[in-house]
């Protein structure tokens, strides 16, 4: 699987070398605030697979509600927040779904941080929700698992 996105500009563009180890939609307070909406829908995914095709990003450090830092990715031009690395989620980033050329290509799997999610926006059934973050161990397919234990 290959999939190109970018920054609102154009200035920035990427590609992933590969599917998600899991998509997820995540509606904690953190990810409401950097993107201004009600949640964010991350591809968590190696960062050996994404590659930057032009462009420069930029990076500012944030401290989660975990209290871990993590670096958001933006686009230096236009402020276009593209992903995050996660401390805790070492040689991995949470890419942006809604900057890929085609968001649809990658629907979240799961609903996370619904302890904080928007009273007014109905979560669909279909999907497994968490209050807070998930277990890998418990939750991830084996797939996901093996891709992640080759990281450590």
């Amino acid at each position: 699987m290959t999939l190109e996105g970018g920054c609102a500009c154009g200035v920035v563009r990427y590609q992933l070398n590969n599917s998600p180890i899991f998509v997820q939609a995540c509606h904690c307070t953190d990810c409401q605030k950097i993107t201004g909406s009600a949640f964010v829908v991350n591809a968590w995914i190696e960062q050996s697979e994404v590659k930057i095709l032009s462009g420069e990003t930029k990076s500012h450090q944030l401290t989660g509600g975990s209290g871990t830092p993590n670096d958001v990715h933006f686009c230096a031009d236009c402020g276009t927040y593209l992903w995050t690395n996660y401390q805790g989620a070492a040689g991995c980033l949470f890419v942006r779904v809604g900057t890929l050329d085609d968001p649809s290509a990658l629907p979240p799997g799961a609903n996370i941080f619904t302890k904080s999610a928007q009273a007014w926006l109905p979560l669909s059934d279909e999907l497994p929700r968490f209050d807070e973050f998930y277990n890998p161990a418990e939750f991830l397919p084996a797939e996901s698992l093996a891709r992640l234990g080759a990281l450590r």
